[in-house]
């Protein structure tokens, strides 16, 4: 796997002192609400496993899987849910993790989704933001690292399902993908 990356963006150590000041961040922000993190699965659970761990307020997490990419390296514009949340979120602050945001239209449809079933508050936070990519507006509370338009591998993040393990965030070889 190492071999297909082009260049480490992101090493190991970097992500997690990122990762600590926004579980302080969070804690400070949600002391004494009801907080449910959701994670995006499957790229966000590498990140979320991590955040747990420098939240230090209590808080429930979920899980949604949706797809609008499948193996190809552009959305498709159609969301589809495949798993939805266990969890009523009614009258809950959510919070809702992931790996990273490209042009925004999965999560647009997954905020409105979610703010269906009346929740206290909607917020995202996001590990990688890819702004650039940006084909709607986003108002993301927490961002990890603001980073170019590169095919990102890594950290939870993959290509066709592989990649995820990798404990960085890599730029992936271009041969690899096209």
């Amino acid at each position: 796997m190492r071999e297909d990356i082009k260049e480490v963006l992101l090493d190991e150590e970097k992500i997690n002192e990122k990762v600590k000041e926004l579980g302080r961040k969070i804690s400070e922000d949600y002391k004494g609400k009801d907080l449910l993190l959701v994670g995006i699965l499957k790229g966000s659970v590498v990140f979320m496993g991590n955040l747990l761990k420098y939240i230090d307020v209590p808080c429930s997490i979920d899980f949604m899987s949706v797809s609008s990419y499948g193996n190809n390296t552009s959305t498709s514009g159609v969301v589809k849910v495949r798993k939805d949340l266990d969890t009523d979120v009614k009258g809950k602050d959510i919070l809702i993790v992931e790996d990273i945001i490209d042009s925004g239209i999965t999560l647009k449809y997954l905020m409105g989704h979610i703010k269906e079933r009346r929740p206290n508050s909607v917020e995202i936070i996001t590990m990688l933001n890819k702004p650039e990519r940006r084909k709607v507006d986003m108002n993301v509370k927490y961002t990890g690292f603001t980073v170019p338009d590169y095919f990102l591998v890594g950290y939870g993040l993959d290509y066709a399902e592989k990649y995820r393990n990798l404990p960085y965030v890599g730029i992936l070889k271009d041969e690899i993908y096209q």
